[in-house]
């Protein structure tokens, strides 16, 4: 009987083993992935504050424009 434990108990624990092994790879790709996903953000967040200065340039250009365009009026 304790032969037929030990054998149990040797098993469980290599599939304890394996699980925690193949929990750490799935915890090293989550955090891989977590980066990718943070340099995609912030990479992002920077193009969309470029695009907001563009766009309030441009805004600012057609204000000056059509300040202008309303004084030559009179």
């Amino acid at each position: 009987m304790l032969a037929e434990d030990l054998i149990t108990l040797e098993a469980k624990v290599e599939e304890l083993i394996a699980l925690c092994e193949s929990l750490a790879n799935e915890n090293r790709a989550l955090r891989e992935r977590n980066r990718a996903w943070a340099a995609e953000k912030s990479e992002l967040l920077e193009r969309n504050e470029l695009a907001r200065s563009k766009i309030d340039a441009l805004i600012s250009r057609l204000k000056s424009m059509d300040a202008t365009q309303v004084g030559e009026r009179r």
